[in-house]
């Protein structure tokens, strides 16, 4: 339980940035007046996130020892985070959104970098038979993460206004050091490559099976982001306030996707590994098709509440079995560059997805990119029962 605790705490902190500027910042663009092309462009802020994987074999490979390999990574990075929060915090989005953006990317970056460590920790860790739940443990500590950066911290800003919300933010990171500060990491039972090169990109690629995992790991997610990424300035074009959006899009929902990790861990037994995948990847094309309720008239706040759980508590449980067979597929040794490359190719999928959807819903309206992202979902289904391995059973 302690260590699952430890998890949550570096999940829950690396994902506060990522969700407000992921999340928050579409919105309170939207409510400025900033096309949907340019909104569809923002998630660019997250490249880190997607080209980590050309640094992870440097976190693998270099680490203060005596402290503990992972944990000096760990400590290292939040703490320039909480710097760079404050940093931001001081800047006019206005005058100096310039000079804001490298913040944002740097802070991105710096969140990344710490979660490198955090899932080779995390692999280090746990056994095989404890992945299910410990990964029910990441998507639900990064589903906290959302619930307060993405909502709380979008509520705060409709209140405290830019500097407030982002002090609030450091303050918040740097408490979530303590549990890290407190673990000792074991380093007797783990062997670290000293000889490790870029060699292991054709090492990981080589592997039997590795091109169809990583053909699912680039469709998977890219209809959900499309469908996402649109619905939420449609949520502004609807007439909802930030508050609003916070609430419903941020903590209502978010809290649902938290019960969804959660429940998904538990759905690793009983159906494995691939059939979790396919089952569950229905269920998220109904939750992408559901975003079309409101372009016919159904913009009630109920529907709109049902809307926004159904999708995140769907997508939360489907991200479980994904990231079970992302830890069965890294090695100890190479741990943080195998789970962090698999990552990446995801983030690639979605970075690409994003970038183009507001582009998709200007040329064929909010419901024709609903219907691209509920096709794209089925076909990343069908690539998942023709292609992956029944080893994953």
């Amino acid at each position: 339980m302690k260590k699952l605790g430890l998890l949550a705490s570096l999940y829950i902190a690396q994902f506060l940035p990522v969700a407000f500027f992921g999340q928050t910042l579409p919105v309170f663009l939207r409510q400025q007046g900033v096309s949907l092309e340019a909104i569809g462009l923002t998630s660019f802020l997250s490249l880190p996130w997607t080209l980590k994987v050309l640094w992870s074999p440097i976190v693998d490979r270099y680490g203060w020892t005596k402290l503990g390999h992972y944990k000096s990574w760990i400590l290292a990075m939040q703490s320039l985070l909480v710097v760079t929060l404050i940093f931001c915090a001081t800047l006019d989005i206005q005058t100096h959104f310039g000079l804001l953006a490298v913040g944002m990317l740097f802070a991105i970056s710096l969140a990344a970098t710490q979660d490198i460590a955090t899932d080779a920790l995390a692999i280090e860790l746990l056994t095989p038979s404890e992945r299910g739940l410990g990964n029910s443990i990441q998507g639900a500590g990064s589903y906290l993460g959302g619930i307060l950066g993405g909502g709380g911290l979008l509520l705060l800003l409709d209140y405290w206004g830019w500097t407030g919300s982002l002090l609030t933010m450091a303050l918040s990171v740097l408490l979530l050091l303590i549990p890290v500060v407190f673990h000792r990491e074991n380093l007797a039972s783990y062997k670290y490559d000293q000889k490790l090169s870029w060699t292991v990109f054709v090492k990981f690629f080589s592997r039997s099976g590795m091109g169809r995992w990583v053909l699912v790991l680039l469709l998977y997610m890219m209809g959900a982001t499309i469908g996402s990424t649109m619905f939420r300035p449609l949520l502004v074009d609807i007439g909802l306030s930030l508050a609003q959006i916070g609430l419903m899009n941020g903590i209502v929902a978010y809290s649902a996707g938290l019960v969804g990790a959660i429940v998904g861990g538990f759905l690793i037994k009983p159906l494995g590994r691939k059939k979790a995948l396919i089952v569950l990847g229905f269920l998220m094309a109904i939750a992408i098709a559901a975003f079309a309720l409101p372009t016919v008239g159904l913009t009630s706040l109920p529907v709109l509440y049902l809307v926004s759980m159904g999708f995140q508590f769907t997508y939360s449980m489907t991200l479980i079995p994904m990231y079970t067979i992302m830890m069965d597929n890294s090695r100890l040794g190479t741990a943080g560059f195998d789970y962090t490359l698999q990552i990446s190719l995801v983030f690639v999928g979605s970075l690409i997805a994003g970038g183009i959807s507001g582009f998709i819903a200007e040329a064929v309206s909010y419901q024709g990119a609903f219907a691209i992202s509920v096709l794209l979902t089925l076909v990343s289904v069908a690539v998942v029962i023709k292609t992956l391995d029944d080893a994953y059973a």
